[in-house]
């Protein structure tokens, strides 16, 4: 993933209500008129998060007849989440060198 996608990803999913609007989506896709329902939000201000939302990649919208239903598109998440892997795999590798010096710190107190 390019930086700018990425930086576009966590952008849209620092707010709140964006990502309340991914958790609905993930239980299937929705019209605007659906996702304003929950929120005390007018509908130009969800259409406004979903503007951000389409451009980080993180939903499609598509014409049925009348409706514009809104779809959730994971691919994103799944590469900022291998993006979060990397470091993930730091903290585990530092956490056990910790582990190891412990280790060694309790066998050279039970010797003495």
């Amino acid at each position: 993933m390019q930086a700018a996608s990425l930086d576009q990803v966590f952008a849209a999913l620092a707010d709140p209500t964006r990502r309340a609007i991914l958790s609905r989506l993930a239980g299937g896709e929705a019209s605007v008129s659906d996702l304003v329902a929950p929120f005390s939000l007018s509908q130009p201000t969800i259409s406004k998060h979903l503007k951000v939302l389409e451009s980080a990649g993180l939903v499609t919208r598509s014409r049925d007849a009348q409706r514009r239903p809104v779809r959730l598109n994971a691919a994103p998440l799944e590469q900022a989440a291998g993006w979060i892997g990397d470091y993930r795999r730091f903290w585990e590798a530092s956490f056990d060198r910790l582990e190891d010096y412990v280790q060694t710190l309790r066998q050279e107190e039970q010797k003495s």
